[in-house]
């Protein structure tokens, strides 16, 4: 959402449509865990002998109601959100809004989870990355510009390399689970690779925002936060050892959106 809404300073950015985009942002990410959480959990993906932090129906932490009240509730400030935003700006957003909810809401739920067929990727590049940042930009602009589309697909990159090292750590319980994530699917050594080559992509590409925003060059100082992680996963870390990298990717992501912002909207 910040990257996107950095594109659009060059043409005026509207404070509160940036916050409602927040909103929206913020209520569909919690949304798509929380829908995630409940599907895994009510399937029986999330076992006791999961890797990593607890998940709330899979350990008895909440009942599958408490969960699906959270999951709407967050979905419905989602749609409130992007409501508002629809009327000012353009109607066509809230088909947006709707594609959006439902890929949340199907990316491990319903009959035929896509999740569990190994597009979970798509999803994550196309909602968290194209839709989240052009989308951004778009309430300001009204226009759907390259800049915020080559932005958007960093961020999307570097947001898929978060699933992929996560689906890495989990390919021995996903596989028994019958998850069959792009990670079970492809193998472990592969999921390596294209764990780097995602990482390394998401900022290529926002280092080409430089060509419109010289500035933008400085989300390539994100690659000092992605060399340990990177450096983890090639020697092989699996399991508990990938807890950390999980960490390391997400402050990679943190940094290169941070450094990103500031390089589209600072002058120079």
């Amino acid at each position: 959402m910040a990257v996107g809404t950095a594109v659009a300073t060059g043409s005026g950015v509207i404070w509160w449509r940036a916050l409602l985009a927040l909103v929206v942002a913020l209520a569909l990410q919690v949304g798509t865990n929380y829908s995630n959480d409940l599907a895994d959990g009510v399937r029986g993906t999330d076992g006791p002998d999961r890797t990593g932090p607890r998940r709330l129906v899979g350990s008895g932490l909440a009942t599958p109601a408490e969960v699906k009240v959270a999951t709407i509730a967050a979905f419905a400030v989602a749609a409130v959100a992007g409501l508002v935003l629809a009327i000012v700006v353009t109607p066509w957003l809230l088909l947006v809004g709707i594609a959006s909810i439902a890929a949340g809401w199907l990316y491990t739920g319903g009959p035929r989870p896509y999740g569990y067929m190994g597009l979970g990727e798509v999803f994550v590049f196309v909602f968290f990355g194209l839709v989240a940042t052009v989308g951004s930009s778009y309430v300001h602009t009204r226009e759907i510009t390259g800049l915020a589309v080559l932005a958007g697909s960093a961020v999307g990159l570097l947001a898929c390399a978060l699933l992929v090292v996560n689906n890495l750590r989990d390919i021995p319980t996903d596989r028994t689970a019958g998850k069959r994530t792009l990670a079970v699917r492809m193998g472990e050594r592969p999921t390596r690779i294209l764990y780097v080559v995602l990482v390394d992509a998401g900022l290529v590409l926002g280092s080409l925002c430089a060509l419109e925003r010289p500035l933008s060059l400085l989300v390539m100082g994100a690659g000092l936060a992605a060399g340990p992680a990177i450096r983890a996963v090639l020697r092989g870390a699996a399991g508990v050892d990938l807890i950390p990298v999980l960490g390391r990717t997400a402050r990679t992501q943190v940094v290169a959106g941070t450094l990103l912002t500031l390089g589209l909207a600072l002058p120079i």
